[in-house]
Parts: structure tokens; sequence; C-alpha cells
């Protein structure tokens, strides 16, 4: 899969009255989505966490808003993994990193995935207590 440079309107609307990004990071074009990257990407524990947060969110979410029990640099390459395979966008609002899932794009490639993981996800979360 070759990266490239998607602008940030692209894939990811600006927030309303805010800026433009002031940089924009690599992703997969739609068509250069595979489904083992994804797969794989949503297969760590850490990774659906922030899927499922993600996912909760009605508009972009920082970073730092998804805390996870590891260290911060663990934390990017969590976020890299998953905006490199496809699953999220990323993009720069000033100093924060803002992500948000490409639903759009993954429903449209694999209908009924995104759905059926975080349904699963949600279930195992009540079953062994997370939140």
């Amino acid at each position: 899969m070759t990266p490239r440079t998607v602008p940030a309107a692209a894939t990811v609307a600006p927030a309303a009255g805010g800026p433009p990004p002031s940089r924009a990071l690599p992703h997969p074009d739609p068509a250069d989505i595979r489904l083992a990257e994804v797969l794989h990407a949503l297969s760590d524990p850490m990774r659906l966490t922030v899927v499922r947060r993600l996912a909760r969110a009605d508009t972009e979410v920082a970073c730092c808003d998804v805390p996870l029990p590891v260290t911060k640099s663990t934390t990017t390459h969590h976020f890299r993994v998953l905006r490199e395979a496809g699953v999220i966008a990323q993009n720069y609002r000033g100093t924060s990193k803002m992500n948000a899932l490409r639903r759009a794009d993954l429903d449209r490639l694999f209908p009924g995935l995104l759905d059926s993981v975080l349904a699963a996800a949600e279930a195992q979360a009540g079953r062994i207590g997370e939140e």
C-alpha cells in the first residue's frame, strides 16, 4: 500500500468555524485499503479501545482525549497503525492531532465489518467489566 497525503477536507471535515489544518498526514487512498491490514489494526486491544472511543464520538477527538494505559510513544504508534491501515483519519488542528473513524470508506469497502467488530467489542467489554 502506498500512503498518500490526503487533504484534511477530503477525509475529515474541519470543525465548524475552525481553522484549516496546518499540515497533512499521509493516509491510504480508499482503493488501497486492504482487509488484512484493517483486521490487523483492529486486532490489538489498545487500538480497539481507540476505535470504540472514536465510534462513540460525534466529532473529531484529540489523541490526548483517548486515554490508554501505555506510554506516549506507544500511543502514537497505535494511532499510526490505525491511520496507515485506513481505519482512522488524522489531521492537525494547531498543535492537536485530531482523529475520526473513516466509517464511510470502511462501510463502503467492507459492509458491516465495523459495526460487527464494534458490537462484539461492546459485548466483550460488558462481559469482562471494561468501559
